[in-house]
């Protein structure tokens, strides 16, 4: 499914044979847009019998994440079918290599023990006292963000009932509005790197691979 509030891209998609659901125009980030058509969204998941909206997935693929893996759709998919209680969100994180570490353009996550993100940046978490910061990778794991979520239907339904988020606003994160207001955020780890592409540094890189 589809979500945009392009009619170009509708008329596109539809094309080529992909069911489009219009959203709302004035949305800050994927987040906000796929919460905007929400309640159609877990319609579509019922299939043919109701279910309560804190037992239906939803999984985000941003725009800016062309090349996604299918396997690592397919693991989040697993990581909600095995988890008791439903998570309120889960994403995925991989580890990050060295010349990533610094780079602002490349979301870090900080990690609990138990997989909880504690916190994203586009900084460098954590910082590493008394050391070169070329350095910093030597002394700890960095756990890169890959841009796509999954949310509890209940959850992404009452988007819109977040309170405003200062973090997110200075960092340019949507998730850092479901942390501010107390969710818990599940990870898992996957092989390699998504490329994101939100600059056109990124845009160039992803032309050469098509």
């Amino acid at each position: 499914m589809l979500c945009t509030d392009s009619q170009e891209l509708k008329s596109l998609a539809e094309g080529w044979g992909f069911p489009v659901l219009m959203t709302a125009e004035s949305c800050s980030s994927g987040s906000e847009r796929i919460a905007s058509v929400a309640a159609p969204l877990m319609r579509l998941a019922w299939g043919t019998t109701p279910v309560e909206a804190d037992q239906i997935a939803i999984i985000n693929v941003q725009g800016d994440q062309p090349f996604i893996d299918p396997a690592v759709i397919d693991a989040m998919v697993a990581e909600f079918e095995r988890r008791d209680p439903v998570p309120a969100v889960v994403t995925p994180v991989y580890g990050l290599k060295p010349e990533s570490v610094h780079n602002p353009n490349v979301v870090k996550t900080l990690l609990a023990h138990d997989g909880r993100a504690l916190y994203f940046s586009r900084s460098a978490i954590p910082h590493v006292r008394d050391v070169d910061e070329a350095d910093w990778h030597q002394h700890t794991t960095y756990w890169g963000h890959v841009g796509m979520y999954g949310f509890r239907g209940d959850v992404l339904a009452a988007w819109d009932q977040l309170p405003s988020s200062p973090l997110e606003d200075l960092e340019r994160l949507e998730q850092l509005r479901l942390i501010e207001a107390g969710h818990t955020i599940a990870t898992f780890p996957v092989e390699g790197t998504s490329l994101s592409v939100d600059t056109a540094e990124q845009l160039e890189e992803a032309r050469a691979l098509v």
